[in-house]
């Protein structure tokens, strides 16, 4: 009896311990149940993860592009760069392809080159960051205007490397060029304007000192009214800037052509003692201006009246007077002539 109770016991405790044995088969496969559960979750994550990374990604690399932005990085040692998909289109050479800054460089015209290397070197040297503007010509030919930002890393006191951002400035340029040939020139004729004629004026004056300096010829139409008040501004313009197209053949060798305002033109000619050449242009620009121009369907003949002043140290405005003096002149004595500046009153 003793001997079947201590049986019956030690299968009553067999099978309580069965019941948390872990390494049963029901406990395993809910383990493993659990376990395949947690790993799908972490799974997911990740590719949630993975899939944010690559809009940030997608989003930087869009909002670099539409900024016509790259970023790139050079090590100083290896002269190995480091650029980004924008940096590589913005020189149009091939994405990820192995790239030392020799190659680089050769995108450079020589006038950027020489100047994006001063001012890099001085920079490693003082460790301090730059900005410059620069001229490149891509891998596929394609002019363009860059502004590299430059930044530099020290490994100790050493610089280990420099980094920063290349942008295509090249419309920025463009519209910056227009603006300045909006405030230089004529918009009309596309001569120089007054404000810049009288720079240039102003330069050449300075530069010559009491020496002799420029010569100045100032131009009036002949007869201009007439073609505004028969044919209407707008044949009146179209006939000055055939009189301009005219004025800058004749006047070739000038140092510039200026339109004044109205009907009034201005050349500037270098300083020289050739009184011969000046008479020359002079006369060439009376002679171009006698044939008649064919102006919107219309015929008309204008004539011009120049008057002649050459500086021999004076200043620039007494220089205008002058001329202005001279043509006054030849328009007293009969237009379509040209007349000199004496300083004693004879011309």
């Amino acid at each position: 009896m003793a001997k079947a109770r201590g049986t019956r016991k030690a299968s009553m405790l067999a099978g309580r311990v069965s019941d948390i044995d872990p390494f049963s088969h029901d406990d395993t496969a809910a383990a493993v149940e659990r376990l395949t559960a947690l790993v799908e979750a972490q799974a997911r994550v990740i590719r949630d993860y993975e899939a944010a990374m690559a809009r940030t990604r997608d989003t930087y690399e869009r909002a670099m592009a539409a900024a016509r932005l790259g970023v790139w990085e050079c090590d100083l040692t290896t002269e190995i760069l480091q650029w980004s998909g924008g940096t590589y289109d913005l020189f149009e050479i091939e994405r990820d392809a192995p790239l030392r800054r020799g190659r680089a460089l050769t995108c450079y015209p020589d006038a950027s080159l020489k100047a994006l290397e001063a001012i890099r070197s001085r920079a490693i040297e003082r460790r301090e960051g730059f900005n410059i503007d620069a001229e490149i010509i891509t891998a596929k030919g394609t002019q363009r205007w860059i502004r590299i930002t430059a930044s530099v890393e020290c490994n100790g006191d050493r610089p280990a490397r420099l980094f920063g951002i290349k942008q295509d400035i090249t419309e920025e340029r463009a519209q910056l060029e227009r603006l300045r040939h909006l405030a230089d020139f004529d918009h009309l004729t596309g001569l120089a304007n007054r404000s810049n004629f009288q720079s240039k004026l102003a330069a050449f004056c300075d530069a010559n000192g009491p020496c002799i300096g420029p010569a100045l010829l100032l131009i009036d139409l002949d007869g201009f009214k007439n073609v505004n008040d028969s044919l209407g501004h707008s044949a009146g313009d179209h006939c000055l800037q055939l009189v301009a197209q005219r004025l800058t053949e004749a006047c070739r060798d000038a140092a510039m052509v200026a339109r004044m305002g109205g009907d009034e033109f201005a050349v500037l000619l270098a300083p020289t003692g050739d009184i011969y050449r000046i008479a020359s242009v002079a006369a060439a620009i009376v002679w171009t201006m006698r044939r008649p121009i064919d102006c919107k369907g219309h015929r008309v003949t204008i004539g011009v009246s120049v008057g002649i002043a050459r500086s021999d140290g004076c200043a620039p405005d007494v220089l205008v007077q002058r001329a202005d003096d001279a043509l006054y002149a030849a328009k007293a004595g009969g237009k379509n002539t040209f007349r000199w500046f004496d300083p004693h009153g004879a011309y």
